[in-house]
């Protein structure tokens, strides 16, 4: 394929890497594939801008994105508009998607695994026309970025600290408000503490990101009313993977899901794939089945070697 490589220097991992080093080992990779291929290195408030030029180039049919997840969730979304295959470096603290499309988390070893790639076709979501291919979430967590968001950190460590800082601050002032939810022309009016709506279900994982990105559903959750001894149950349930088991929750799936929050503020926040906007009023989310082509481990690659020995194992007996 022709390939055009765009990495965000400022993200994650790579702001202690050799980014001439990593940009050079990358051109020989894809090239030693058989792929034609081009690279830049850019500043995290230039890789958006740089991103939709190289999917508009003529003849380019993939864009290989390195960043965080809000570098990747922006290159979905351009990679979809375009109609052309992604390739996902996970250079972030969390790289949730890259987890759901189960890459190597290592910067220099998923460019192996890259270039001898499989292009897949999974889902990517949307709220209000804004593309996502982890969550839309409001209320905890929202409240929980904007805490983290409110500290000083200049580090993957760093920022871990202050989302557990945050995490606990959350945890003693948890929101409550009103919503309408409208599921299979069905309106349901309730009062939550959090919302979340995933792109595909999460599966056990503590970090809460689909095991499967082919589903065609949107995973919905609601959390009812806490106090923060409600807050930390649920904060364990998630760690030890019983999100739907918690009492607070409610989770359903749906291909569409309309939210409606009828005293809105204007100071209201929500959150998609990390990063913390304002939140409408309304909010219509979509699923939109098989829309976006990823490259995913082939079978003569390690990682795919590993996903295809783990889909063949043996459920564990049950007694």
């Amino acid at each position: 394929m022709k390939l055009h490589a765009v990495f965000n220097r400022d993200g994650g991992t790579f702001r202690t890497t050799d980014m001439d080093a990593y940009c050079d080992h990358a051109l020989k990779t894809f090239r030693d594939a058989g792929h034609e291929i081009e690279c830049e290195v850019v500043a995290g408030d230039k890789v958006v801008e740089t991103m939709e030029k190289a999917a508009s180039m003529p003849g380019v049919e993939g864009l290989i994105a390195g960043g965080g997840d809000g570098t990747i969730s922006a290159a979905a979304g351009i990679a979809w508009k375009s109609g052309i295959v992604l390739g996902v470096v996970p250079a972030g603290t969390m790289n949730l998607f890259a987890r759901s499309l189960k890459l190597p988390l290592d910067i220099w070893e998923v460019l192996d695994t890259l270039a001898e790639g499989t292009p897949e076709a999974i889902d990517i979501a949307s709220a209000n026309g804004k593309s996502f291919v982890h969550q839309f979430s409001a209320g905890l967590h929202a409240r929980m970025v904007r805490y983290r968001n409110s500290m000083n950190f200049a580090s993957r460590l760093g920022k871990m600290r202050a989302s557990a800082r945050a995490a606990i601050g959350v945890m003693f002032n948890p929101p409550e408000f009103e919503m309408e939810y409208v599921v299979d022309g069905k309106r349901t009016s309730r009062k939550v503490s959090a919302i979340s709506v995933s792109n595909n279900e999460f599966g056990t994982d503590p970090l809460m990101f689909a095991d499967d990105l082919t589903s065609g559903h949107l995973g919905f959750y609601l959390a009812e009313p806490m106090k923060p001894s409600g807050v930390a149950k649920l904060t364990f349930d998630i760690l030890r993977g019983k999100l739907k088991e918690n009492a607070a929750v409610t989770a359903m799936t749906a291909t569409e899901l309309e939210l409606h929050f009828p005293r809105h503020r204007r100071d209201v926040s929500c959150v998609i794939d990390g990063e913390l906007l304002p939140m409408k009023r309304d909010v219509t989310l979509r699923i939109h089945a098989g829309e976006l082509k990823v490259l995913v481990p082939g079978q003569n690659t390690a990682a795919g070697r590993e996903n295809a020995a783990a889909n063949m194992s043996p459920e564990p007996s049950t007694v």
